[in-house]
């Protein structure tokens, strides 16, 4: 007698699919939704044993992937919001999923699969008035992350963070969180180059008299306005620095926040106001450009998870001056001038030295560029893919319950 469905008992069984949450991949460009796409540009290849399933945003691309082993499904709802913490199995079909993984630090509830969730930082946690918008509206926001941060340390199977710092801020709060904590150090875009020969220098030149008009030499600062990139202590620190020095300028590329209203008042009591520059909304060839032309990028943050100013200037051959804690001399890794952020004469200091010292100046743009060389993205992606592979597999190969 012929046996029934023996065609069905000798199908293969599917590859189990990761479901990776894309939403940070918009209109607008962010720190997180670069990360991201690195991962929808990579994964697919580097672990073509895996299906993948790719949440996107509707304002994001019309398609992220077009690798054989990648699917695409459009949320509407916000990443960094209550459906996604309270309602996310509701409202992403994941009766198909062996895995998901969240890219922004937030744990949903109720998850029928393993989740794995990469952290920039626990700002929320850790330092929660730095972290803080805004408005009353702000103090709500810190609560909502805090709370998906705090769920995603205690719940999540893997956590990737993006520096070691980040890893020991982890453990500070949470020991056992740190032990399912891997550390994935981020790359820098192609897009940050040094900038050579005649186009190179017409293009620096363009950015400069298009936001820097009149500065014959400038000092850069890049970051959106928040407490703990502590710009006022880059005025005050500019202002002893170059008082007398007329060609210096500062030029502030601020994303976001309202700078001017808090910092100009005390750059025009330092008498440096007509020298200080406040621009947004920069296009990423005249930013590149203005890594390039610059003597200097400031960035004595108090507080980062990995510190994208940094790694973006070495790459384009821009000496830098930074912080002495945090993950800053990780990123930087000897390529950088490093001071106490919260002296305002150590960042003067530092600063002063640059600009006056071309020896200096041309060794850190030799050891920032090496340093940059050695961020790849696809270390990133490929730390992203052992997790899977370990939450998905085990440590025999086989897959898990």
């Amino acid at each position: 007698m012929r046996r029934l469905f023996s065609r069905v008992s000798a199908r293969q069984p599917r590859p189990p699919t990761v479901c990776v949450d894309c939403r940070y991949i918009r209109e607008r460009p962010s720190g997180i939704g670069v990360w991201v796409q690195v991962l929808v540009d990579y994964l697919p290849s580097l672990a073509p044993e895996l299906s993948f399933l790719f949440m996107k945003h509707p304002k994001g691309p019309e398609r992220l992937s077009n690798a054989p082993n990648a699917r695409e499904c459009v949320v509407p709802q916000e990443a960094n919001g209550p459906a996604t913490l309270f309602w996310l199995p509701r409202i992403v079909d994941l009766r198909e999923v062996g895995l998901y993984h969240n890219t922004f630090g937030l744990m949903p509830y109720a998850m029928p699969v393993p989740t794995v969730v990469t952290i920039a930082d626990i700002m929320q946690i850790k330092h929660p008035s730095w972290a803080k918008g805004p408005e009353l509206w702000g103090w709500v926001e810190v609560a909502f992350k805090r709370h998906g941060l705090q769920r995603a340390l205690r719940h999540a199977a893997r956590i990737v963070a993006v520096s070691e710092a980040t890893r020991s801020e982890i453990a500070s709060v949470d020991p056992e969180a740190a032990q399912r904590t891997r550390v994935a150090l981020q790359g820098v875009s192609d897009d940050f180059h040094r900038m050579d020969g005649a186009e190179g220098k017409r293009l620096i030149e363009g950015a400069r008299k298009r936001w820097a008009h009149g500065a014959p030499r400038y000092v850069l600062t890049v970051g959106q306005f928040s407490a703990y990139k502590n710009h006022e202590t880059v005025v005050r620190a500019f202002g002893r620095a170059f008082a007398h020095d007329k060609d210096m300028h500062l030029v502030l590329v601020q994303r976001l926040g309202n700078g001017p209203r808090t910092l100009r008042p005390i750059a025009r009591a330092l008498g440096i106001d007509d020298r200080v520059h406040f621009i947004r909304d920069v296009p990423l060839v005249d930013l590149v450009a203005l890594y390039n032309g610059a003597v200097a990028l400031a960035h004595p943050s108090l507080y980062e998870g990995y510190g994208n100013p940094v790694i973006e200037a070495l790459a384009c051959g821009c000496p830098v001056v930074t912080s002495n804690r945090s993950s800053m001399p990780e990123v930087a890794a000897g390529a950088a001038l490093l001071v106490d952020p919260e002296s305002v004469e150590q960042v003067a200091d530092a600063l002063k030295r640059i600009a006056t010292d071309p020896a200096l100046a041309s060794s850190l743009v030799s050891k920032g560029l090496a340093r940059a060389a050695e961020l790849g993205w696809e270390s990133f992606a490929r730390v992203h893919v052992d997790v899977y592979r370990e939450v998905l597999f085990g440590a025999a190969g086989a897959p898990t319950a």
